[in-house]
């Protein structure tokens, strides 16, 4: 009840702009120059004790400068109110290349100055891979494109998993775009625990975790990728996951930033894709598909969403997008196919409604598809779960 009582109090506290910008005003960039005058700073967004921004700098300095960006975050998130800092470094290069200024006689040397040697023979993004603590596997549902149920899969395969006794957690990574609280109803903020780290909405026997639950549902997400890149971080790792056998993570659509942070942050344990059946679909599934095998992730499988049509009063079928496409993709591609899931308005007003398929008519077919894919992911999880 206390602990209740101080995060009510603390989440009370409306935080200005000039306080963020007061705070730092303390932080020192490379060259000892305070961060506000250093022209670094991006337009500073601060909303319901929700602070965003960027330091923007050249590619040149970006190593010398994360240690700021550090320091920042944890300098914002310092100030009583404040219940979420996400503080990206955008690198970019200048045009021409131009060399590094020359050092002053008697000056500070130029931020490009202080750089860490590379390792030996140079080392792999994969190298920042770290488990996260309490979560034995962690998997993306991906997809090559948008508009193929991805969203709606993630979450009624997570509800699959759970009734198949794992405990479950779902994390909406889609930055842009953020289904999740809408397809689970969920209207709260997430609180803050004493250590500073979010704390999960529980919904369903689920822990869930969303950008949406931090940003309102209208608000137009304009990120750069290091931003979308710092957000998917903070979300990995800055929320109380506690126990799980399995943290499913629905993933934006495409192959970009998303994708290869969550790849170079944890070891995935494997990527579902989601794909309908038609032509163009496919060819964009086969692009997530290979990015996934380039980055040593194992693919878990391929689900076959809006397989066919069957009209609820008369029960004829319709193959509105094609049939099998995913299936025999998977077939030729040596991976395994996990199942079809029909285009049906139960599924559809389910997920309206904010009480899937899964949840609200557990003994349904649709349901039983579900849990069916879940099991054949379960299955080549096994290992990893059972060595937790």
């Amino acid at each position: 009840m206390g602990r209740s009582l101080e995060l009510s109090r603390r989440c009370a506290v409306s935080v200005t702009q000039q306080q963020v910008l007061d705070c730092l005003a303390k932080v020192m960039s490379p060259r000892g120059t305070a961060l506000t005058n250093a022209n670094v700073l991006s337009a500073i967004t601060v909303t319901d004790g929700k602070v965003f921004f960027s330091i923007n700098v050249d590619a040149a300095e970006a190593r010398a400068w994360e240690s700021v960006r550090a320091q920042a975050e944890n300098a914002v998130r310092a100030i009583p109110g404040v219940s979420v800092a996400m503080i990206a470094l955008t690198a970019e290069r200048k045009a021409g290349g131009a060399a590094p200024a020359p050092r002053p006689a008697g000056g500070v040397p130029p931020a490009s100055a202080h750089r860490h040697p590379h390792p030996p023979g140079g080392q792999s993004p994969m190298a920042r891979q770290a488990e996260i603590p309490g979560i034995s596997a962690v998997i993306a549902v991906a997809s090559g494109k948008g508009g193929v149920g991805k969203s709606t899969t993630a979450l009624n395969l997570a509800l699959g998993l759970r009734d198949l006794g794992l405990r479950v957690g779902l994390l909406d990574a889609d930055i842009y775009g953020p289904s999740v609280p809408r397809l689970t109803g969920i209207r709260e903020k997430p609180q803050l625990n004493d250590d500073k780290k979010m704390v999960p909405l529980q919904r369903f026997g689920l822990s869930i975790m969303s950008i949406g639950f931090l940003v309102e549902e209208d608000t137009a997400m304009i990120w750069r990728g290091p931003m979308v890149m710092s957000a998917i971080t903070q979300m990995l790792r800055d929320v109380a996951w506690g126990t799980l056998d399995v943290l499913v993570v629905d993933m934006p659509p495409g192959t970009g930033d998303a994708q290869l942070t969550l790849a170079q942050n944890v070891p995935l344990k494997g990527a579902v894709i989601i794909s309908t059946p038609q032509d163009l679909s496919l060819i964009d599934a086969r692009r997530g598909l290979a990015m996934f095998k380039k980055v040593n992730v194992p693919v878990l499988g391929i689900v076959e969403n809006m397989s066919y049509f069957q009209c609820p009063h008369c029960g004829t079928r319709s193959d509105i997008f094609g049939h099998g496409g995913a299936r025999h993709e998977a077939e030729k591609l040596g991976v395994p196919f996990l199942g079809e899931i029909p285009l049906h308005i139960a599924i559809r007003t389910a997920s309206d409604a904010g009480n899937p398929v899964v949840e609200s008519e557990p003994d349904g077919p649709h349901a039983a598809i579900y849990r069916a894919i879940g099991g054949k992911v379960r299955e080549q999880l096994q290992g990893v779960i059972a060595a937790a």
